[in-house]
């Protein structure tokens, strides 16, 4: 009962729950960085590579990027200010004009990074990205699943991806102040961060980067009065930090990146 209860206040959190939106709203365009999305450098700095997505770039081949992940990769009724979306635009904005870049998203509700794994294989071979960016760890902390079965399990569901032919992204838990006392987070930030060490892949470190904007003021996220238009906000700020991390562990060249 008390994990079901956490899991509903960390999942409402985390979409930073907004009402539907009216028919008329559209997505917000990819313009220069808003104050409220800045961060330090370190926060979207990776030693790991993407060598397939500097390939497809390269080649101008298709970028398919698919982002696996839970509730709060989306706001209900407004996906296209959603970070998945926002990062598309920003990454077309970054991109040269002819290069396609498409997002797709997989919500994995409720499921941990086992439960999740056990469809990587299927998956991969229904959409054969270039890249995927698999947001995982919220819910196994909240069940307080046993930290070493986590990262079996990450490491597992890592190697599966890796082996049907993707760049992967590991994306870590959102940062919630209202949960931070009744969830034992660090034991799986800490082995998120072994795994993507072991397999050199690059990690967004999101619970670092909420935390910063929160801590900085840039965004209250304690407040329980939160609207649609804080809900874009932070989707649009992680959009654009996730489209410069994929950027920068590409390695592109300037000239293959808009000025």
């Amino acid at each position: 009962m008390k994990a079901k209860v956490l899991l509903s206040l960390v999942l409402l959190c985390g979409n930073l729950a907004a009402p539907p939106a009216r028919a008329g709203d559209a997505a917000p365009a990819a313009s220069a960085v808003p104050a409220a999305c800045e961060l330090p450098a370190y926060l979207l700095t990776s030693e790991s590579q993407l060598p397939k997505v500097a390939d497809a770039i390269k080649a101008g081949k298709p970028l398919e990027i698919l982002v696996i992940g839970s509730g709060s990769t989306r706001i209900p009724a407004s996906e296209d200010s959603s970070y998945p979306a926002r990062m598309q635009a920003v990454l077309k904005d970054k991109l040269p004009p002819a290069e396609v870049v498409h997002v797709s998203v997989e919500i994995q509700s409720k499921k941990t990074a086992e439960e999740a794994t056990g469809s990587f294989v299927k998956l991969m071979e229904a959409k054969t990205p270039t890249l995927v960016i698999w947001q995982t760890g919220t819910v196994d902390a909240i069940r307080a699943i046993d930290p070493d079965d986590f990262r079996g399990a990450v490491t597992e569901g890592v190697a599966a991806l890796q082996k049907a032919g993707a760049d992967v992204v590991l994306m870590n838990l959102q940062y919630s102040p209202r949960t931070e006392t009744m969830i034992s987070v660090p034991p799986y930030l800490d082995n998120m961060r072994v795994v993507a060490q072991e397999h050199d892949i690059p990690l967004f470190d999101r619970f670092a980067i909420m935390r910063q904007w929160n801590d900085q003021g840039q965004f209250d996220l304690f407040s329980p009065s939160r609207g649609p238009e804080l809900a874009k906000q932070v989707h649009d700020c992680l959009g654009r930090a996730l489209a410069q991390f994929v950027i920068d562990a590409a390695h592109l060249e300037p000239a293959q990146q808009q000025n």
